[in-house]
């Protein structure tokens, strides 16, 4: 289930504070992050973001 517009407007990478990619109608949901060099997948459970830098997954 794809979050909220509004929602996803005003999320930021905690790591570099660009904008977030929705992918949380994927098999495993997650928020990528667009940034240059960052790209930090961030885990979306039971349809809430988890925006914590240790519980990211690492681009590969």
């Amino acid at each position: 289930m794809p979050l909220e517009a509004g929602l996803l407007e005003i999320l930021a990478c905690p790591a570099c504070h660009s904008p977030l990619d929705d992918r949380s109608a994927a098999d495993t949901p997650e928020l990528v992050c667009t940034g240059d060099g960052c790209g930090l997948a961030y885990p979306v459970r039971d349809g809430i973001p988890v925006l914590l830098v240790d519980e990211a997954r690492r681009p590969a």
